[in-house]
């Protein structure tokens, strides 16, 4: 098999998606393994029916016994590499022990291979300076001169609607569904990884078009009342941050009322809680989750929030707060990496009981 590895911190499952569609789209009948639920697919993974094959390469460890990131098992021929942050505090004790799993990736790429990579990372720019044999191509928002791929958007834009740049010249225009800086530059990694194995671009950003997007990726849950309710998997300060700025573009001076439950190991451990709160910022009003075996004080990230900034003990008083607090018109935007106790639903019914 050919196999496409998407990695990087955030944005590997929305990656991963649009690559397997645009294959798909093309004809190729790719195979695909990814953690999320691609709209298009309906199901998280296949074997496909022909040599293509796309996987989510995460850095996670592979198992107790063997604590080598997962993605140096995949064997990727081509790769993405979308961004590098710390992240897996439970497995990784720095920065550069991260760093170095995804040294070890670079260099089981071949050099018939290729790599597409986020020229505006710096932490992705000095991993790749250890050593790589493998031909790249980086990506990046604006122009330079290691983005052979960029992007064009009209100011103040929500990237719902951007032109695709090829060493600094238009090849297209893409119009999907989806919004946000960091999902057009998604779009851009999938785009290359797609030309790599033969897909004209023409065809990547036809297929753009139709892409239906991922399950708990800015999903809509339900509105009531004039309340929308939204699901996200962010649970990152930098993803946090992308999230609601993505939301804002969309939804404009209405109010965003923000909902996170720090459930990942990393944020239980308390390592991101210092960023946590300048990742907030542009919520107009945010709600934080903590429940009594956190293990450390979230009142004092409520705390730099000011009067934005509250914090409910328990589901029962999270449901109650909100749906006593929100009003027709506001943005609900509910963040975790997990269920969050069937929050969303018991929210979207709470606000139907209401007079």
């Amino acid at each position: 098999m050919h196999v496409l590895g998407v990695s990087g911190t955030h944005g590997k499952t929305t990656t991963a998606s649009l690559l397997a569609w645009i294959l798909e789209h093309a004809g190729m009948e790719p195979g695909f393994l990814i953690g999320g639920v691609p709209g298009n697919f309906s199901v998280s993974a296949r074997l496909g029916g022909r040599k293509f094959f796309v996987i989510e390469a995460d850095e996670y460890d592979t198992a107790f016994f063997d604590k080598r990131a997962k993605f140096v098992h995949y064997r990727s021929r081509t790769l993405v590499l979308n961004n590098l942050e710390f992240d897996h505090a439970d497995i990784y004790e720095d920065l550069a022990a991260v760093k170095k799993q995804f040294h070890h990736l670079v260099r089981t790429i071949p050099g018939s291979g290729r790599i597409v990579w986020n020229a505006s990372d710096e932490n992705l720019k000095a991993t790749l300076a250890m050593g790589t044999w493998t031909p790249r191509e980086g990506f990046a928002r604006a122009p330079g001169p290691d983005a052979a791929w960029s992007l064009d958007v009209e100011e103040g834009g929500d990237f719902s609607k951007f032109v695709v740049l090829e060493g600094g010249k238009p090849v297209g225009t893409v119009k999907w569904s989806l919004l946000g800086a960091h999902n057009a530059e998604n779009a851009l990694a999938a785009i290359g990884a797609a030309r790599h194995v033969g897909v004209p671009v023409p065809q990547s950003i036809a297929a753009l078009g139709g892409f239906k997007g991922v399950k708990r990726r800015m999903e809509l849950r339900g509105e009531v009342q004039g309340i929308a309710v939204y699901d996200d998997f962010a649970h990152h300060p930098t993803a946090i941050a992308s999230t609601i700025d993505g939301l804002r573009r969309k939804v404009g001076d209405r109010r965003i009322v923000a909902v996170l439950e720090p459930r990942s190991a990393t944020m239980r451990m308390g390592v991101h809680r210092d960023t946590l709160a300048p990742s907030l910022a542009a919520a107009d009003a945010v709600w934080m989750f903590a429940p009594p075996d956190l293990g450390w004080d979230a009142a004092a990230v409520v705390a730099k929030l000011g009067k934005r900034g509250k914090l409910a003990r328990s589901l029962d008083e999270l449901v109650q707060g909100l749906a006593g607090s929100t009003s027709p018109g506001d943005q609900i935007l509910i963040m975790s990496n997990g269920g969050f106790g069937g929050l969303h639903g018991k929210l979207l019914e709470a606000l139907a009981r209401r007079p």
